[in-house]
């Protein structure tokens, strides 16, 4: 326990440019508060202390903000930023060093049995607002965009954005035509509407160009 609220304070420290010193991490930053209480619902779930694990993991909730199956499965240093309505159903697996901000549903469709939510393998990035449905994977060091709605596996080294999510990257190679580099800054995730947009402007002026020369080379005839 005390091994894992060493690491998780270190992983606030080098992913949160708003941290300060470990004392006031561990005391205020209610992502990691849920984080820790899950250790000890996830110990007694797997020892057959489940209604006290439910009770503890509900009044978890109601201090945090925060939602966690006790039965989820959680890797190492795990930080839930800006932590506030974010949800981990039952059959969730999450590997190391995985990252989710406010508001990410990691939920079940409402469809399936047995393993019904996604596994997060390591290094993934959930951005705000987000839901990852399903017993789907997403690959590891995959970003997954604000507000997006993802229902189907994603390959590894991808980034994940819209509804239904549809990958814009792979490998670090733009899966469509990229008008223009991208920052690599997390709130800058490629926009494929935004680019469509571009592409159609970009059409209307080159045909605006042609009409022009065809209606010069007609006064002149």
């Amino acid at each position: 326990m005390f091994k894992t609220i060493g690491e998780d304070i270190q992983a606030v420290k080098e992913r949160d440019p708003a941290a300060q010193n470990s004392f006031v991490i561990w005391l205020t930053y209610p992502g990691l508060h849920a984080r820790w209480s899950h250790v000890v619902e996830h110990w007694l779930w797997n020892h057959g202390l489940k209604s006290l694990a439910r009770i503890s993991s509900q009044f978890t909730r109601w201090m945090t903000g925060v939602e966690i199956h006790p039965a989820a499965q959680i890797g190492r240093r795990f930080f839930i930023d800006h932590a506030m309505g974010v949800i981990i159903g039952e059959t969730t697996i999450i590997g190391d060093d995985c990252t989710l901000y406010q508001g990410v549903t990691l939920g079940g469709t409402g469809h399936e049995i047995g393993k019904r939510h996604p596994t997060l393998e390591n290094n993934v990035l959930v951005g705000v607002g987000a839901s990852v449905l399903g017993n789907i994977t997403i690959g590891e060091n995959s970003k997954v965009g604000g507000g997006a709605v993802v229902v189907k596996d994603v390959p590894p080294n991808s980034t994940v954005v819209g509804i239904p999510g549809h990958i814009v990257m792979r490998d670090g190679k733009r899966v469509e035509r990229e008008a223009k580099d991208a920052a690599k800054h997390r709130e800058n995730l490629p926009d494929p509407i935004e680019e469509q947009c571009e592409n159609l402007c970009e059409r209307i002026q080159a045909l605006e160009k042609k009409l022009e020369e065809l209606e010069k080379q007609e006064k002149r005839s």
